[in-house]
């Protein structure tokens, strides 16, 4: 099958059902016809994606597929594809790119874009872009970067519609119309003063649907949710999931307007900060199936000598014991499950306290009640399942004894367990350090010093 009869529309069909336009067929024909040197049908293909799925297509071949790919149909490629790229892969396709290429795709992105997409590359590279970037672009882009990285500042666009409260609906409406630089898309109209301090927005439908001669101040809503520029994204996010926005004000430390913040723009944020916690949670890096071997092995090696140290730290407990496991040879069979149910029931609860502090949902005035609700769930949990293995333990190796010890050390590294889970996150957090970090490094050492501790030391007690 030729390639061009392999594919006749890209697009998906408008079936209301969500489906990916860049599949694992569309890839293997454009790798093929890379190949093949079929570039007519590459250039057509790209020509029909949306700026999205070209990034996705570019993420998805093989490094020198997508090397040629942009050598060859380099002028089929959107500037809107370049901030959807992933991180690493974005540093490699602009590496391809002389610099007066990455200014003239970067021209034709908002400011926050082509800060995000500019922002990883050297000092001097970055310069020698900006040099060849328009007067007024240039300005917005260097303004945009010179806000701290995953801020609000680098987040908002500086295409906004402001007018004063004493116009009209009718004069607002005329400026609008014979405005040529208005933000391509807007939701509401934002209300200033004479020293360019909000005082008010303007919903659209709002707008719409009033007289010509009322004025802006009879329409508006008063007293705006206000981001100052310097506010982390996460907080951002916050505040749009909070009072559900569509866009937000941004201003400076006097309060003046600076521009807005959009809400697929936030949408990337969630994202974006969901994936980091969830990759620092298992210790690997936020590049995931981009990142080269070396960097990944590396990422990861940090963390698994981490977790090599805390296994020692629970040896060493064990080798207090060794006496006791060499007269009892079912103590090394049944150590295991201990430390690993605690393990497991740790690994719950931190999930649940790292997103509920992500979420501001777990604060001073509800922390008291948390504790104690998780305490229960532990102590409930280690009762049941003490009964379950303690029973279960006797039965196999014909020792009663044996099965209270077990079940006394369930009971005990559960409670530990749910304890770690979140306090653990709780003191991260308060010391200034993101809990996702190294909150699981700190909760598998508990869990598994005290249950092994526990079983091992009820058992040269009780048994021996």
């Amino acid at each position: 099958m030729e390639p061009e009869e392999a594919i006749t529309d890209p697009r998906p069909a408008a079936s209301g059902e969500a489906s990916s336009v860049v599949s694992p067929d569309v890839v293997r024909e454009v790798a093929d016809a890379l190949r093949n040197d079929n570039l007519e049908f590459v250039r057509r293909l790209m020509g029909e994606f949306h700026a999205a799925d070209q990034a996705d297509l570019i993420e998805q071949l093989a490094p020198k597929v997508r090397r040629k790919l942009l050598d060859e149909v380099r002028e089929s490629l959107m500037p809107e594809a370049l901030p959807e790229l992933e991180e690493h892969v974005r540093d490699a396709v602009i590496d391809q790119f002389e610099p007066e290429e990455i200014a003239a795709a970067i021209t034709e992105l908002d400011a926050d874009d082509a800060a995000y997409v500019i922002e990883d590359l050297e000092e001097v590279d970055r310069q020698e872009v900006l040099d060849s970037v328009p007067d007024e672009e240039r300005a917005e882009v260097e303004a945009a970067l010179g806000f701290p990285e995953d801020s609000a500042g680098r987040l908002m666009q500086r295409d906004f519609i402001s007018v004063p409260s004493y116009w009209t609906v009718g004069q607002a409406l005329d400026y609008m119309r014979d405005t040529d630089d208005l933000p391509n898309d807007f939701y509401e109209i934002f209300v200033v003063d004479a020293r360019m301090k909000p005082v008010g927005t303007v919903p659209l439908n709002q707008f719409l649907r009033a007289k010509r001669p009322v004025t802006v101040e009879e329409i508006m809503q008063p007293e705006p949710i206000l981001i100052d520029a310097s506010t982390d994204q996460e907080e951002v996010a916050f505040q749009f999931r909070q009072y559900n926005l569509l866009s937000a004000l941004v201003v400076d430390s006097e309060k003046r307007l600076l521009g807005v913040i959009m809400v697929d723009d936030v949408v990337d944020v969630i994202q974006e900060e969901a994936e980091e916690d969830i990759m620092l949670l298992g210790g690997v890096s936020e590049g995931g199936v981009h990142d080269s071997t070396l960097r990944t092995t590396r990422d990861r090696f940090i963390w698994l000598l981490a977790n090599l140290a805390t296994a020692i730290a629970a040896s060493l407990v064990i080798a207090q014991f060794d006496a006791s496991i060499e007269q009892m040879v079912a103590l090394a069979i049944l150590m295991p499950i201990v430390a690993s149910m605690g393990g497991n029931a740790g690994t719950q609860t931190l999930t649940v306290a790292v997103r509920a502090l992500g979420m501001k949902e777990l604060t001073t005035s509800n922390m008291l009640r948390t504790i104690s609700r998780e305490l229960m769930v532990g102590g409930i949990n280690g009762v049941l399942f003490a009964v379950i293995m303690g029973v279960a333990a006797a039965l196999w190796f014909d020792n009663w004894p044996l099965g209270g010890v077990i079940g006394a050390a369930m009971i005990i590294n559960m409670i530990v367990a749910a304890l770690a889970g979140i306090l653990v996150p709780i003191g991260l957090s308060r010391a200034g350090v993101d809990p996702a970090v190294a909150s699981s490094v700190f909760v598998t050492t508990v869990t598994d010093v005290i249950g092994f501790l526990a079983f091992l030391g009820l058992a040269s007690i009780v048994l021996l």
